[in-house]
């Protein structure tokens, strides 16, 4: 099994910026693909950002240039910097762990980002 934990969530301002942390625990192999992914009130979850264990990233183009995803793999911790972040930014954000041929997924339990003036 796997555990993910998010942190980093929180309230900011239109225009300000947010980090977020996931650390991952567990039976974890050593390629796998981590990411971010978020859901807005009545809205469905969708894809934010994924990044593969050999760091190639995967920006959904309503984030690209403003968020920036890592990872530290001797951690297992994958990141997620928020830049100019607007209020339709406004979601819970799931980190997610993706691994093995069955392409088993893991979720953590969410951390909600708030962006308002």
């Amino acid at each position: 099994q796997v555990q993910l934990v998010e942190s980093g969530g929180g309230l900011v301002q239109p225009g300000g910026s947010l980090r977020l942390s996931c650390a991952a625990s567990g039976s974890i192999f050593s390629s796998n693909t981590m990411g971010w992914y978020r859901q807005a009130p009545g809205k469905e979850r969708e894809l934010v950002a994924t990044i593969t264990s050999a760091d190639m990233p995967n920006y959904a183009d309503s984030v690209k240039g403003r968020f920036t995803i890592s990872r530290d793999n001797a951690k297992n911790t994958v990141y997620l910097q928020m830049n100019s972040l607007k209020p339709e930014d406004t979601a819970v954000y799931y980190c997610n762990l993706r691994q093995g041929y069955r392409r088993t997924t893991y979720w953590g339990k969410g951390t909600l980002v708030t962006v308002s003036s």
